[in-house]
């Protein structure tokens, strides 16, 4: 099996961090975006990050890896086994691509530097929006790390990167960070590039 990393991208770290909290043994290739190597943009034609090759099999969106990673190596299990929770799990999957990387992407791609902070504003207010969920579990919404945690940590792992501070009514948050990036899987899936957002 081989990744197709980017180092600094949140969609390959919740990749890696899922290789990592799963144990498994996998070659990461780290690729600078616009830069791909000739047998990734054979392999995949969305020329997109992450890619996973496992023998035959092409994969290239990150919530498909991420799954199938879950199913085919099943310990620990990061989705529940009960349908109606872990659809829920795929709910808070969902919205936490399109809102938080959404923003994040929107902030990358502004030209207008005088529109970043009213994007921060955006971004921060969909956080706190759910500080009460992260004080009733360990984990979000969970007693175990999940695909949703694994989703979650790149997120807030980069709020310093772009100038995020979260304030002190966030302490559940800032907790449940605390006890994320702790974990040694947490450390281990960080790239160079990504350890040096938080010094």
């Amino acid at each position: 099996m081989t990744l197709f990393s980017a180092p600094a991208d949140p969609w390959s770290h919740r990749t890696r961090l899922v290789l990592a909290e799963k144990g498994i043994d996998i070659e990461i290739v780290s690729v600078t975006p616009g830069s791909l190597p000739e047998d990734l943009l054979d392999l995949n034609p969305d020329h997109s990050l992450p890619t996973l090759v496992d023998r035959d099999l092409v994969l290239y969106d990150s919530r498909v890896i991420i799954e199938y990673l879950d199913e085919r190596f099943p310990h620990p299990p990061l989705m529940p086994a009960d349908p109606v929770t872990r659809a829920q799990f795929r709910l808070a999957l969902y919205r936490i691509e399109r809102d938080w990387y959404g923003a994040l992407e929107q902030m990358d791609r502004e030209e207008d530097r005088r529109q970043l902070p009213r994007l921060r504003k955006i971004l921060l207010d969909m956080i706190l929006q759910g500080v009460e969920l992260f004080q009733l579990k360990p984990f979000f919404l969970s007693e175990e790390f999940s695909l949703v945690d694994a989703t979650l940590a790149p997120v807030l792992w980069r709020l310093p990167q772009y100038q995020i501070e979260l304030p002190p009514r966030a302490q559940p948050i800032l907790k449940y960070e605390s006890r994320i990036y702790s974990r040694p899987a947490f450390r281990s899936a960080l790239s160079g590039v990504e350890r040096s957002m938080r010094r």
